[in-house]
């Protein structure tokens, strides 16, 4: 797999992630999500490497700009708010 294409899942991926962190309901995101995939889809067949970094530092500045001051998290992941919450229940499994 080329460097590119890589680079290029990365952004797709993490313009998904960002529109989850303003939209978290999934019906809500849906649309977004479609939309996301089509401005990518648009771009698919472009072959210029200048227009094509021209592309990927335009969305990684879209990114930037749209990147929510407090991004969702997931309550058990590491930073949400059940983070250990039960943790002494869980060593005392252990014994």
């Amino acid at each position: 797999m080329s460097v590119h294409r890589s680079h290029v899942r990365s952004l797709y991926r993490r313009a998904l992630y960002t529109s989850l962190d303003w939209y978290p309901n999934r019906a809500t995101w849906r649309p977004i999500a479609l939309q996301i995939r089509a401005e990518f889809e648009a771009n698919r067949g472009e072959a210029s490497p200048v227009r094509l970094q021209q592309l990927l530092r335009e969305t990684e500045d879209v990114l930037e700009e749209y990147r929510h001051p407090l991004p969702y998290k997931y309550p058990t992941a590491p930073g949400g708010t059940k983070y250990e919450r039960n943790h002494w229940f869980e060593d005392n499994m252990t014994m």
